[in-house]
């Protein structure tokens, strides 16, 4: 059974760092390439970050560049976002997924980052 679980979000106050991970089972997970995806609110979900099945490869969309640092551990089938200099635009909630491939999505993890 393919599964994403993502916890880790909270409450954080502008300017500071926050780590997600994603635990992922059911399929082969260093054969994927994996993304972390946001949905702000009354927004659509959008990729933020992804990297690459052998994790050599990273790509971020400007917003998240310099501030957000995407990293896998196949050991553990788990990818991880590292994020610092939050700002009020980061509260979203945050998924995970295969990148081109997507399976079904997990619950998500909500981040709030507010005074």
């Amino acid at each position: 059974q393919v599964e994403l679980v993502e916890p880790g979000g909270g409450l954080v106050q502008p300017g500071g760092p926050l780590k997600l991970s994603c635990a992922a089972s059911g399929f082969i997970f260093s054969n994927y390439a994996m993304a972390w995806y946001r949905q702000p609110p009354g927004k659509e979900r959008e990729l933020a970050v992804w990297i690459g099945y052998d994790g050599r490869d990273t790509v971020y969309v400007d917003s998240a560049k310099g501030r957000f640092t995407i990293s896998r551990d196949d050991a553990k089938n788990t990818v991880y976002l590292q994020m610092k200099n939050l700002n009020v635009d980061d509260t979203a909630v945050y998924y995970c997924n295969r990148l081109g491939a997507p399976v079904s999505w997990g619950q998500g993890t909500q981040v709030t980052v507010s005074a």
